[in-house]
């Protein structure tokens, strides 16, 4: 799943590059993609996920990946974060 954001979704758009002579020209807007390590307090370790910038914010804001993950909706979630998003939901459930 290459320049996709694991956790939104987001992936390239299209556009047009406008010269001062207005001639346009196609062109994509790709995602601001890094490499993370997002720590897990339920399952008290790490996870590796291709996420953009916003997306990366966006989990601080929420207060972590577990609750960022109890508030997403699984059709914009990769398939690897699905699978993780199910084993939080599943300690969760045998914590309570």
């Amino acid at each position: 799943m290459a320049r996709r954001c694991e956790l939104t979704g987001k992936g390239p758009m299209s556009g047009n590059n406008v010269s001062h002579a207005k001639n346009r020209t196609r062109r994509r807007f790709l995602p601001n993609l890094n490499d993370v390590t997002l720590q897990s307090e339920i399952l008290g370790r790490g996870i590796k996920f291709k996420i953009s910038a916003a997306a990366l914010r966006t989990v601080d804001h929420r207060g972590g990946l577990d609750a960022f993950f109890a508030k997403s909706k699984d059709d914009e979630l990769s398939d690897n974060a699905l699978k993780v998003k199910k084993e939080i939901a599943k300690a969760q459930s045998a914590a309570a």
